[in-house]
């Protein structure tokens, strides 16, 4: 996401089901932290849709997070491949999840 951000993050390379309209998009997040991830878009049809819903793993954990968020960034990198990317910010998530994610981030994050 953009280097604005406050919140201490850490690099992810995970796959994920995005739900638009309630049917699943598979897309590639980058980096997380405990208030959103950044993720690379691989199928999904145009849309304007700002809400989502998320499903995920973490790296080393069994345990499946479900979220919602909502859509607050859209880019495309230039290099080799036009590649469009959205920021995603989490809406509602449970506590145990955002505990969850906030050790992992505290375990594998960078300061911004």
């Amino acid at each position: 996401m953009s280097d604005k951000r406050k919140t201490k993050r850490a690099p992810i390379d995970i796959y994920l089901n995005k739900y638009m309209g309630g049917v699943p998009y598979m897309t590639r997040a980058s980096d997380i932290s405990p208030e959103g991830l950044s993720l690379a878009q691989l199928i999904e049809p145009k849309h304007h849709a700002r809400r989502v819903g998320l499903q995920f793993q973490l790296p080393g954990s069994e345990e499946v997070i479900y979220a919602e968020g909502e859509v607050v960034r859209e880019w495309a990198e230039l290099d080799t491949a036009r590649r469009e990317r959205s920021g995603v910010r989490f809406t509602l998530l449970t506590e145990r999840h955002r505990r969850m994610i906030d050790t992992y981030v505290t375990q594998n994050g960078q300061e911004n």
